[in-house]
């Protein structure tokens, strides 16, 4: 499958609609993603970007059916992740001595990748390659979301290949930001924002600032990964924008683990207690052990308040809240608070691991957090409902 974004330039990707887990098992892809490689056809012929290794030899294949290989003058490398690269070794079997243009760090990555010596360009911000009506400008785009990345700009036509930058895991024959659900363009955004790029906002801040600082006109953003912005296509830079700066809805997310449900029925008063002094927040539960993890970070990733719960178990806490508090640690989240709850049969340890794992996360923790014992009475519960009218107020 290829089609022709403009006269000069033709997708000639992969759509991979049966994809439901990336990066191992640490993404879920409900709705599948795409592998977008790019090909331009000026003065000269320059392909931006491959696929996932999977799918190498039915790339190159459909690719030739496309265009002579050898007709290519240049290979543009903008993240040399496998996810983007893994085509490689295939085609340059083909094409040995095509020089492919990428920045010092992704000449190591692919190095790393793949152990060949191909005929690398390492290029920085603001080196230029003339390709006849259009020219090529490389800007580097370090941790956004590895230290290789980088944009490439096609003045002429204006189009931004940003790479993983402003993607989604989002599969649609569609492949337009016009042509899709909105709801579902800007959900799956906003969870590949929350799950990979949150961690370098103040990366993605500087990168918006410098780019918009050049004045560039952009006609269209073509990621790496799911729909294309060609309608008002800068609406997602500014989303960006919004998101880098510790974003936040009046959302109280409340996440629990729990045995024998004693830690839920906590869960649910608390949550009764939250919206008996506040109608307006939007309070959501969920049971983390039965959840999918990206859905909750990118929950969290909503929220101005986290509040956590786990049964004590042989003196810490149950493991599937253990995960997610180990991917929220990473996720370096700002400018929100947390609380802990939990029941406990005799030792009691998990709201007090519950509060010091919140706070190495960033969260400023409202208070010590509450627990019960056993199986929570209704003293208990209304204990627990005057700790969420607490929070709030």
């Amino acid at each position: 499958m290829s089609f022709k974004i403009t006269d000069t330039v033709t997708w000639v990707g992969k759509i991979d609609w049966e994809l439901n887990k990336f990066h191992g098992d640490e993404y879920s892809t409900h709705k599948g993603s795409s592998y977008n490689s790019y090909l331009i056809r000026d003065e000269k012929t320059v392909l931006i970007d491959t696929v996932w290794q999977p799918f190498s030899k039915e790339f190159v294949s459909n690719l030739k059916k496309e265009i002579n290989l050898k007709e290519i003058d240049y290979i543009i490398m903008n993240h040399s992740e496998i996810d983007h690269s893994g085509a490689l070794c295939d085609l340059m079997r083909e094409i040995p001595d095509t020089p492919i243009y990428c920045t010092k760090n992704g000449v190591k990555v692919i190095k790393g990748h793949h152990h060949k010596n191909w005929n690398f360009v390492e290029v920085k911000t603001g080196d230029t390659l003339n390709i006849g009506k259009n020219k090529l400008t490389f800007i580097e785009a370090r941790m956004l979301h590895w230290p290789d990345t980088m944009f490439t700009y096609m003045s002429g036509e204006n189009i931004l290949f940003s790479n993983d930058g402003f993607g989604q895991h989002f599969a649609s024959e569609l492949m337009y930001n016009d042509k899709v659900n909105q709801a579902d363009l800007y959900t799956e955004a906003m969870k590949y924002y929350a799950n990979i790029l949150n961690p370098f906002n103040k990366f993605v801040i500087n990168k918006i600032n410098e780019i918009l600082s050049l004045n560039l006109p952009i006609n269209m953003i073509c990621p790496s990964h799911g729909i294309i912005w060609r309608d008002n296509p800068t609406q997602i830079v500014n989303k960006y924008i919004e998101w880098a700066n510790s974003y936040q809805e009046n959302q109280i997310t409340i996440i629990y683990d729990t045995m024998w449900n004693c830690t839920r029925r906590m869960a649910e008063a608390i949550a009764a207690g939250i919206t008996a002094v506040d109608k307006n927040v939007e309070v959501k539960l969920f049971n983390c052990a039965h959840r999918d993890k990206n859905d909750l970070i990118t929950e969290v990733f909503k929220s101005k308040m986290l509040l956590v719960g786990s049964s004590t178990i042989n003196k810490g806490i149950l493991s599937a809240s253990a995960g997610l508090l180990e991917m929220i640690k990473g996720l370096g989240f700002t400018g929100k608070k947390a609380a802990a709850f939990g029941s406990y049969g005799w030792s009691g340890e998990s709201v007090k691991i519950l509060n010091e794992l919140l706070k190495d996360s960033g969260f400023e923790v409202m208070n010590e957090g509450i627990r019960e014992l056993w199986n929570p009475d209704e003293e208990a519960l209304e204990r627990c409902i005057k700790f969420g009218e607490k929070l709030v107020k």
